[in-house]
């Protein structure tokens, strides 16, 4: 049987040579999200963000939901993955951090593809449910505060067509959910969050190694 195979920095390097095709407006933004404190560890890999442009094309989503902006990194390649007319709805508690990322989403032409909603992200998702109705998203990104991941995934949903895809970062949460003596809010949500999800028969999934953990949910 083959093995997960090692990342060692050797060869994250090559994987990214072979792969990654960040150009200045994301690199840009993505050296100045690091800058901030925590920056770093917030924002997404370079590979996950252009996984997820990937993914919105493979889906051929022209609506897309966000729950968790930050500096708007990944929302950059999820807009700019659309088609024309296409929207990204983009939830954060603040815009403190997506005013960052406001002026790269202009300068790569997308922020009128972009809709930035603050405040409470399960309030604003009851909010897109009772405006919007069911099944109005394509695809569905879950990134913001972990202890609230079955919350946020109960209620995006309905939001979600069949045959659309829920996808949910973090999911192994630096090897945290394996650990049984971790106890912590956010790793028992996770935690909570992966077992409902293997046990969820109205989807298929997979739980992908790559960065901290991602999970993808295709609704049947």
């Amino acid at each position: 049987m083959a093995h997960q195979t090692e990342m060692t920095p050797a060869l994250l390097d090559y994987v990214r040579g072979a792969s990654l095709r960040e150009d200045d407006v994301l690199s840009e933004l993505r050296e100045e999200t690091s800058g901030l404190p925590g920056g770093e560890s917030l924002q997404v890999m370079a590979e996950e963000g252009q996984l997820l442009a990937l993914l919105v094309r493979l889906v051929g989503a022209r609506s897309v939901l966000e729950i968790g902006t930050f500096t708007g990194y990944s929302t950059l390649c999820m807009a700019r993955a659309l088609p024309p007319g296409g929207k990204v709805t983009t939830c954060d508690i603040t815009d403190r951090w997506a005013e960052i990322g406001a002026p790269h989403w202009k300068r790569a032409g997308v922020e009128d593809r972009i809709e930035l909603r603050v405040g409470d992200a399960a309030e604003t998702l009851s909010d897109l449910a009772g405006k919007q109705g069911p099944g109005v998203f394509d695809m569905v990104f879950i990134d913001a505060d972990k202890k609230n991941y079955p919350v946020y995934y109960e209620r995006s949903f309905p939001l979600v067509r069949t045959g659309g895809l829920i996808v949910v970062d973090n999911t192994l949460f630096s090897g945290r959910v394996a650990d049984g003596d971790a106890r912590d809010p956010d790793t028992e949500a996770i935690r909570e969050l992966n077992e409902a999800l293997h046990r969820d028969e109205r989807v298929d999934l997979s739980l992908v190694p790559m960065a901290d953990g991602i999970t993808l949910v295709r609704k049947r």
